[in-house]
């Protein structure tokens, strides 16, 4: 007769099937069971017909990448631990020493950092490019390069780039392009649609929408870019935590309201801000005056306007540039006075966040100078009520002097 701790780990009820509810199902596994030799050999990781190792996926991450597929208008996902991780699994399967990559000067800082650390030590070679400047981009591809960067709006100053303009050059010269559409959010435009080869997205905004959760994707729909990314995710290993995935596949029903409750607050806020003698310039892509504001009309569905009517969609981020009678510790006060406003970073979740930027500090000077004069603060508008948020950034500004 067996023992009671071998009958625990051997039990052979197992649950009847048939069992249906809205929210998936969290299967957590390093080790997946073969049912014998033979499917142990035929079963290829590559493929969504079968489990062979969790880092290769689980029902649960199966399920999370089909639907961050769907909602980015791609074929197939990847999964990664942040979205600093997708960019990088990017890089590393697309680019070898040698090669050269294309980034946007108001790209996502750490892609710019990893150009310059990791991928310089590989040998492989960067420039930036004026992303609102197509031409500018279309002289600096050459024979090296084999991938751009692409994102929409830039970011903390928020350009909105010709992303389709863009992406034809590229698309012309053979050169694979890439972009980082979380600020989209497979809500304000679908990244296929505007050019992109590969569309990554930081999970861990509004996906996630609970600040709580780090995690990135990178979506294709081509199958042989597909694969290449697939191989370097399994030889690098990266993996994520199931209960991360439960935590976005909850949170995904309601991520379009959301997004759109974000929106609609940050443009009440920004369109307060603008109004106010401290601030000389707004930057926000659905605002007119704001840099690219006609290239997110046409990208994003704007028609025309400015503030909470003017149709299309535009996240919950925006930018002001203070009066440069501020100077830095007049503006860190500021920053330091508000109450619900929250200093931290990321964005796309509940509670409202605040950064102050030395914007020009995070410019290439090759580009020209930056054309920001005064000091840069960033808001993410979370889920409180527009009302109490307009009343924290008062008191703030009062203590500008």
């Amino acid at each position: 007769m067996s023992k009671p701790i071998t009958d625990l780990i051997h039990h052979p009820y197992t649950p009847p099937a048939g069992f249906s509810a809205p929210q998936p199902g969290v299967f957590k596994a390093s080790t997946v069971i073969f049912p014998n030799v033979a499917a142990m050999r035929a079963r290829d990781w590559k493929q969504k017909v079968g489990y062979t190792y969790g880092l290769h996926g689980t029902p649960t991450t199966f399920t999370l990448e089909e639907r961050i597929a769907s909602l980015e208008g791609g074929k197939h996902c990847i999964l990664v631990p942040s979205g600093l991780a997708a960019i990088a699994n990017v890089a590393m399967a697309l680019l070898k020493s040698g090669d050269e990559v294309l980034i946007p000067d108001n790209a996502y800082g750490p892609n710019k950092a990893l150009a310059d650390g990791e991928l310089k030590n590989w040998g492989i070679t960067h420039q930036i490019y004026d992303a609102m400047n197509p031409a500018d981009l279309q002289a600096r591809i050459g024979p090296k390069t084999k991938l751009v960067w692409l994102e929409a709006p830039g970011s903390v100053s928020m350009e909105f780039v010709p992303l389709p303009q863009i992406a034809a050059i590229c698309r012309e010269r053979g050169v694979t392009t890439a972009l980082d559409s979380t600020w989209s959010a497979g809500i304000a435009f679908n990244g296929f649609d505007a050019g992109a080869d590969i569309v990554v997205h930081a999970l861990t905004k509004y996906p996630s929408g609970g600040g709580d959760v780090l995690m990135g994707a990178i979506v294709t729909r081509d199958d042989k870019l597909h694969l290449a990314l697939k191989l370097t995710h399994m030889r690098v290993g990266w993996g994520i935590g199931v209960n991360d995935a439960e935590a976005i596949l909850r949170s995904l029903p309601s991520l379009e309201l959301r997004y759109r409750a974000h929106d609609m607050a940050a443009r009440e806020l920004a369109a307060w801000l603008q109004g106010r003698p401290e601030v000389s310039r707004l930057l926000h892509p659905a605002f007119e005056g704001s840099p690219g504001h006609q290239h997110w009309q046409a990208l994003c569905g704007g028609n025309g306007g400015s503030g909470p009517g003017a149709g299309g969609a535009a996240a919950g981020l925006f930018s002001v540039v203070f009066d440069e009678r501020f100077g830095t510790g007049q503006v860190d006060t500021f920053c330091d006075a508000l109450k619900l406003f929250k200093l931290g970073y990321s964005w796309g979740g509940p509670v409202s966040l605040v950064v102050p930027y030395d914007i020009a500090s995070m410019r290439s000077a090759r580009l020209g100078p930056c054309p920001y004069k005064g000091v840069l603060v960033r808001f993410s508008v979370g889920l409180e009520a527009v009302e109490d948020l307009r009343a924290d950034l008062e008191h703030a500004l009062s203590a500008l002097g």
